[in-house]
């Protein structure tokens, strides 16, 4: 008598928008969704610290494909940043290194050093990020006592609202000393790449008073904000997975072709560019079925990725 079990019927493809808890890593969720989902066919789309929450999106199946392409889209974030006090890893998970006092930071002060990191800016990411250097994660040579040295990159900041400025004395250490410091909520809209605590940092060090991150919140990336968002126990209660077609609608312009196209497409092949962008670009048959993301280049969309066969 065989004893095999009944193969599971795998999950539709597509994405499931999670509120990521604090203190789980993004790998942390993508394994409990492959429990939820009943699959291992799952990935993430843009990496949340483990202190961060919101809005995590993951993609299922073939929907995996799809995620390289969701991750480069713009983002938005609730923040808050504490002005007086420096940590080694830019956010409250670290160690404190230095404390200044910043209660003469005045108000104007804090909104002319958020003009300053508004717009296209060249950031140097957080020595401890997972960041590669000589083919080595810059975390694992920070933590290791090494110092790293990061290029800074380019990234843009489209919005940075302050939202709040409040002047909280906190306890400093065991002795029951008072710190000095300022708290600042601020949402910010971004792009993809942007490291949120290296702004706490670069704006505490523009103020010359130090400054790491203490919260943070995605509310949006791309299309999908934290309204559409699901916690794990609610998924893990029902496993709402948005179709492959519909997301890719919402992700990216949209192509209709005709069934000649469709089958160009299908194996492939490429199509006349109608300047829609350079891409991603989402191409549907006649019959509303997704099959590709192209890029437009030199004239011909090009295939980036193939959902059917």
């Amino acid at each position: 008598m065989s004893t095999a079990r009944p193969r599971r019927t795998p999950p539709p493809s597509g994405l499931i928008i999670v509120d990521k808890p604090a203190d789980w890593t993004s790998h942390d969720v993508v394994g409990k969704m492959r429990g939820i989902a009943g699959t291992r066919k799952v990935g993430h789309a843009g990496t949340l610290d483990p202190m961060a929450t919101g809005v995590l999106v993951i993609g299922v199946e073939k929907a995996t494909r799809l995620l390289g392409h969701l991750a480069l889209t713009e983002k938005v974030y609730e923040a808050t940043i504490r002005l007086g006090v420096t940590t080694n890893t830019d956010d409250a998970e670290g160690e404190v290194t230095a404390t200044t006092p910043a209660g003469h930071v005045a108000d104007e002060d804090v909104h002319k050093g958020i003009a300053a990191l508004t717009g296209p800016i060249m950031q140097v990411p957080p020595q401890v990020s997972a960041i590669k250097v000589n083919g080595e994660r810059a975390y694992k040579r920070a933590r290791a006592g090494e110092e790293v040295e990061l290029a800074a990159r380019p990234v843009t900041i489209h919005a940075f609202e302050v939202t709040g400025i409040r002047r909280p004395g906190v306890a400093g250490d065991a002795a029951g000393d008072v710190l000095d410091v300022v708290d600042i909520d601020a949402t910010i809209t971004c792009s993809s790449g942007t490291y949120i605590r290296a702004l706490a940092r670069d704006l505490g060090a523009a103020l010359g008073v130090g400054g790491h991150l203490t919260a943070l919140r995605r509310t949006r990336v791309g299309p999908y904000g934290i309204e559409s968002a699901r916690t794990i126990e609610e998924l893990a209660r029902e496993c709402v997975i948005l179709p492959m077609a519909g997301a890719v609608a919402a992700a990216f312009p949209r192509r209709d072709v005709t069934e000649e196209e469709a089958r160009l497409v299908a194996h492939g092949g490429r199509l006349p560019a109608t300047g829609l962008g350079p891409g991603p670009v989402g191409v549907f048959a006649p019959d509303g079925t997704l099959l590709a993301l192209v890029e437009e280049r030199g004239g011909a969309a090009r295939p980036l990725a193939v959902f059917v066969s």
